[in-house]
C-alpha cells in the first residue's frame, strides 16, 4: 500500500513549505493539491494557485511524487493547461501526477460566467478534454474541434519526461467515467460514496465501486494489474487522521478492497478535516517508512 496526503493551497508559502517537506520526510508516497479556484466551505478565505503551489513544493522535495486531486475542465482548458502539465513534469525531474476529474458544480462552475452542466455533460466533457489532452501529450501539431473545445494547431514539444505520456489519474464514480478512466487512466481515483455518517454505509459504497470497476475493466478487455487504484479515505462525515487507530482500520479496509494508494488530509485547525496534527506525526512514525 502507498500511501498519499493533500496539502490545500490555503497557507501562504512561508507557511505551507514546511508541510510539504515533512510530507516527504514522514514517508508519504505522493503528496497533493485541491485544483480549484475556491473550494466551497473555505471560498471565503485565502486560497493560492494550485500550479506554482506545486511548482514550489517541487522545489523543496527530491522523492515524493506530487499531483493535482483533482483538476476539472471547470476552468481548463487542455491546450493552456498543457503548458503548466509540462512544466510541472519537467521541474519535479518526473514525479508530477496529473489527477482530473468532470468537475462539480460547485464555484468554480460558476464563477467565470459559464452555464451549469448536467451530470451526463460533465462526463462528455471530461470524455473530450481527455482525448484531447491525451493527443497533445503523445503528438505535435494538434487540431481539434469539438463541443466544448477547440485547438488550431497547437504545438506541444518537448512532450513530459514520461513516455509515451505522464500518468493520467482519473477521479470517477458512475459508470461511464469509470469507463474514462479504464481507457485513459493510469489510475482510478475515487471519494466513496453516501454515507451521510454511516461509516459502514460508506465502505459499502466503496467496496461496490471497486466491484463495479472491476467489471468495467473487464469489458473493456484491460489488465487491472496496469491501473492503480486510489481512494480517499476523508469524507465529509469521517476523517481518518482523528486518531491512529482510524488510520490502520481504514488502510486495512482499503488494501482487502484492492486499492493501492489511499489519501489522507493534512489536519487543519477547524472545519472540515479539522484535527490534531499530533496524529499526523504518530501515523508517520508508526504506519509510514521515511525514506
Amino acid at each position: 500500500m502507498r500511501h498519499g496526503i493533500v496539502i490545500l493551497p490555503e497557507h501562504r508559502w512561508s507557511e505551507a513549505a514546511p508541510r510539504w517537506k515533512r510530507a516527504e520526510e514522514y514517508g508519504f508516497d505522493h503528496a497533493w493539491t485541491y485544483d480549484h479556484l475556491a473550494w466551497r466551505s473555505l471560498a471565503d478565505g485565502p486560497w493560492f494557485g494550485t500550479v506554482p503551489t506545486l511548482t514550489a513544493a517541487a522545489m523543496v522535495t527530491s522523492r515524493i511524487k506530487l499531483g493535482t486531486y483533482v483538476a476539472t475542465p471547470n476552468f481548463r482548458h487542455p491546450v493552456s493547461f498543457l503548458r503548466d502539465v509540462l512544466g510541472l513534469d519537467d521541474i519535479s525531474a518526473g514525479r508530477f501526477l496529473l489527477g482530473v476529474g468532470s468537475g462539480g458544480t460547485g464555484f468554480d462552475a460558476t464563477v467565470l460566467g459559464h452555464d451549469t452542466l448536467s451530470p451526463p455533460l460533465l462526463v462528455a466533457r471530461l470524455g473530450e478534454f481527455l482525448d484531447l489532452l491525451d493527443r497533445l501529450l503523445t503528438e505535435d501539431d494538434v487540431s481539434h474541434a469539438g463541443d466544448y473545445f477547440t485547438a488550431v494547431h497547437a504545438r506541444t514539444r518537448p512532450g513530459s519526461l514520461h513516455q509515451p505520456r505522464l500518468p493520467i489519474l482519473v477521479a470517477a464514480n458512475g459508470p461511464k467515467a469509470m469507463r474514462l478512466a479504464s481507457r485513459h487512466g493510469q489510475g482510478w481515483i475515487t471519494y466513496g460514496k453516501g454515507g451521510q455518517g454511516d461509516l459502514p454505509q460508506w465502505w459499502r459504497g466503496v467496496a461496490d465501486l471497486a466491484t463495479r470497476f472491476d467489471d468495467i475493466l473487464a469489458q473493456d478487455g484491460r489488465d487491472p494489474a496496469t491501473i492503480d487504484r486510489y481512494l480517499s479515505l476523508d469524507s465529509d462525515d469521517h476523517f481518518a487522521l482523528a486518531s491512529t487507530e482510524s488510520f490502520a482500520d481504514a488502510t486495512g479496509r482499503a488494501a482487502e478492497l484492492g486499492f493501492t494508494d489511499v489519501v489522507v488530509h493534512w489536519p487543519r485547525p477547524d472545519g472540515i478535516y479539522a484535527g490534531d496534527e499530533a496524529v499526523l506525526d504518530k501515523v508517520a512514525s508508526d504506519y509510514l517508512s521515511a525514506p
